[in-house]
């Protein structure tokens, strides 16, 4: 059991399959299973992992390390690293890339079957990317360990412990969203249908504190980057966002503005104080916290072109329910989906909708979506749960890299580690896939 630092969870993987585009399951299986993948840091729930298939190449080259990693390629960024003609990211870069892209099952690891119904969401510790939280439908929560401590080539990422039914203090409906603190895994968040969040302590997996609210709560966030506040961000079945701040224990701010439920909540990886919400009333938020009135701007999808904007339409981020919120790394820019299946690429800064085209992303989730980017990569990818797919797009082009197929039920989410390899002189990075 972690200690302050360091010591709880397990990590998912994808295949990357072949496919022309996103296609509906094939064959539904009423209980989701575990499956372990290889090749890259991407963790997914859902469904029942299906057979392994190869991924598809590449129809285009444009960006640096994309298919040139081969032995010689190699050896010329390395060589170039060493005599200083080369920026040192632009191996890392490119290496990175290239694990994203060769994404596959991994037939010998797999991850421990915990739960009895399906994985709403997945979260991996930041300060070493060893553990991970998952939590269920079921109310249940459970925490991984994903180091191979056996060295054995084959073997499965082992539970530490878990919230179970049988727990004192378990949650008594679907767990929604799952948090690690941000600088010590000591410590973790989780918020429930039950209309509460609840505070860990990790080493003795007794809550902390208990955050109760009048509807169900569907997101909460903590900010990977504030050192002045402990806020936590929660959407709930009221359009008020509520920040439940830890050291006084209390809901110390409501911001007013959306007219629906709050599906999706997200602070800025760039500033401490810049919140996104997302909301069933088709609307996107971004606030400033240490403001009266709160909202900073409401993104439109038409940038505020009246003439091509509707009297409903008209500040609106999408043409239906918005569940779903990723910032990217460097906090620049915002993605968001909504039910009107579409994905929509915002500065963050301007507000601006960028226009770029991911084409038909489908979403049919009821409730929040939670999808990822992946970071260090060039160029970055997003990884949207599609179906019983991820389908794997180009941040900034739009562009439909592959769809990563391992589920036969639908994958409700997806989380990116890009730093957890395979220790000790492994060959390999590792992913691995929950469901």
């Amino acid at each position: 059991m972690p200690a302050g630092r360091g010591d709880p969870a397990a990590k998912v993987a994808t295949t990357a399959a072949a496919a022309a585009g996103p296609r509906p399951a094939d064959h539904a299986q009423p209980a989701p299973t575990v499956a372990g993948m290889a090749a890259t840091p991407l963790a997914v729930g859902g469904g029942r992992p299906a057979p392994s298939q190869s991924r598809p190449r590449l129809a285009q080259d444009g960006e640096e390390g994309w298919e040139r990693l081969g032995g010689v390629a190699m050896l010329g960024f390395i060589s170039a690293r060493q005599a200083g003609l080369d920026d040192p990211g632009r191996l890392r870069r490119a290496e990175a890339t290239r694990r994203v892209l060769s994404l596959e099952l991994n037939k010998d690891r797999d991850v421990e079957r915990m739960h009895r119904s399906g994985v709403n969401t997945l979260d991996i510790e930041p300060v070493e990317g060893r553990y991970m939280l998952s939590g269920g439908s079921d109310g249940v929560i459970v925490l991984y360990d994903l180091e191979n401590l056996s060295r054995k080539p084959s073997y499965t990422c082992k539970a530490l412990c878990s919230v179970g039914r049988s727990h004192p203090d378990v949650h008594r409906f679907s767990v929604e969203t799952v948090q690690w603190y941000p600088h010590d895994t000591g410590m973790f968040t989780s918020s429930s249908f039950d209309k509460t969040l609840k505070i860990w302590d990790t080493n003795t997996l007794q809550p902390a504190d208990v955050f109760h609210f009048e509807g169900t709560v569907y997101s909460h966030h903590m900010s990977p980057v504030a050192t002045k506040h402990c806020l936590i961000a929660v959407g709930t079945k009221s359009p008020k966002v509520q920040l439940c701040d830890l050291k006084s224990g209390s809901c110390s701010h409501i911001l007013q503005g959306h007219r629906q439920e709050v599906l999706a909540v997200s602070w800025s990886p760039r500033h401490e104080y810049v919140l996104a919400t997302a909301s069933a009333d088709n609307r996107v938020k971004l606030w400033d916290v240490r403001r009266a009135s709160g909202c900073l701007r409401t993104l439109d999808q038409h940038n505020e072109e009246k003439s091509k904007a509707s009297s409903e339409a008209a500040g609106t981020a999408h043409n239906g329910r918005v569940n779903g919120l990723c910032y990217t790394n460097d906090g620049l820019h915002l993605l968001t989906i909504g039910t009107d299946d579409r994905m929509r690429l915002w500065n963050s800064s301007t507000g601006e909708n960028t226009l770029v085209n991911y084409g038909k992303v489908c979403n049919e989730s009821r409730k929040g979506l939670k999808f990822t980017v992946s970071c260090g990569c060039s160029p970055e990818f997003a990884f949207v749960p599609y179906g019983s797919t991820i389908a794997v797009y180009t941040v900034f082009t739009g562009e439909l890299i592959t769809m990563l197929r391992g589920h036969y039920s639908t994958v409700d989410c997806c989380v990116f580690q890009p730093n957890f390899q395979k220790k000790k002189g492994s060959k390999a990075p590792c992913t691995n896939n929950m469901s």
